[in-house]
């Protein structure tokens, strides 16, 4: 990557082999990406493809060359129209409730509406503290779906030590999911991870890390999953979940490994996962446990959203 323009940053990239659709799509999902992060750089003629200005609905060809321009995030815009729930707060750091469907921090420059933004305008501080200014504060991110615990640094050191007590393994992270099926007993799941557009896929040996390798994905990367029965549904189980590494969709990928997967997520469930009625993964951080920069441990509870109780009493009832 190189610096463009000023406030900009240049990126040169090869399509993957399996690459298909859209252009802007595929770019999307090659660097993570939502679609609206595109559109600025398209309109703007910043994307060449072979050299070539192209437009976003240009067909992704496998193999091409893309050169990019891509617009640097500062820190996130203060949203004080945002609702925030603070779970713990202390001079060096906060826990905030992240609701189901609230991003954690923005991706493209000026969003609203995402949980650093709330955070911001009430602890403005959070802006400088992380390494990567868009993060504002933002020490861990939740998928868009997932709901609960977000931890923030309100200092760059205080960022610098928490952040290394997730390289380092050890923070405890304690989710509640909905799985499909019945699981009589827990167990644990240690399959590596390959990102591969924007899904993560299991690779449980060689061949598999090969084949993958070969369509474009990410190396695999170790992730471990360890899960519990909490309650036996008629067609459902509810689990706790704790992770011991951090890999993107982790528990999604892993429990839909298994054959159990988390209830309305139709990206590695299927359609099938959904349920009337839900318009969200059945997926909670539910409890964070780490050191305070400042000494002394520090354990935090989110409770379950209404939504999802009413869900698992709907569940019982139906049984």
């Amino acid at each position: 990557m190189t610096m463009g323009s000023s406030g900009s940053s240049r990126r040169q990239l090869r399509l993957p082999a399996d690459a298909s659709g859209r252009l802007d799509r595929a770019l999307a999902d090659l660097l993570g990406l939502g679609r609206a992060a595109l559109k600025e750089a398209f309109a703007l003629g910043r994307v060449r493809l072979d050299g070539k200005r192209v437009r976003g609905s240009e067909p992704a060809r496998p193999g091409a060359e893309v050169d990019l321009e891509l617009d640097e995030l500062g820190p996130p815009v203060p949203d004080p129209d945002v609702p925030l729930s603070i779970l713990l707060e202390s001079p060096r750091f906060l826990v905030a409730e992240k609701p189901a469907g609230v991003a954690t921090h923005p991706l493209v420059a000026g969003e609203r509406g995402t949980l650093a933004n709330a955070v911001i305008a009430r602890y403005p501080e959070c802006a400088e503290a992380s390494a990567d200014a868009r993060e504002g504060g933002a020490v861990q991110r939740l998928d868009h779906e997932t709901s609960g615990c977000v931890l923030f640094a309100r200092d760059r050191a205080a960022w610098d030590a928490l952040r290394a007590q997730f390289t380092e393994r050890s923070v405890d992270k304690i989710y509640l999911a909905l799985v499909f099926g019945r699981l009589s007993a827990g167990g644990v799941v240690s399959v590596p991870l390959a990102q591969h557009g924007r899904r993560v896929v299991p690779a449980p040996d060689a061949i598999a890390e090969e084949r993958l390798r070969a369509k474009g994905a990410a190396r695999p990367r170790p992730a471990e999953t360890h899960y519990e029965v909490i309650r036996a549904l008629p067609h459902h189980t509810l689990l706790e979940v704790r992770i011991v590494t951090g890999v993107m969709h982790q528990i999604r990928a892993h429990l839909a490994h298994l054959g159990y997967p988390v209830v309305g997520d139709a990206l590695y469930g299927g359609e099938a996962s959904r349920l009337p009625g839900l318009d969200r993964h059945f997926l909670h951080a539910a409890r964070l446990g780490f050191e305070r920069p400042e000494g002394g441990r520090a354990e935090v509870q989110s409770p379950l959203p209404t939504e999802l109780e009413k869900l698992l009493e709907r569940l019982a009832a139906e049984g």
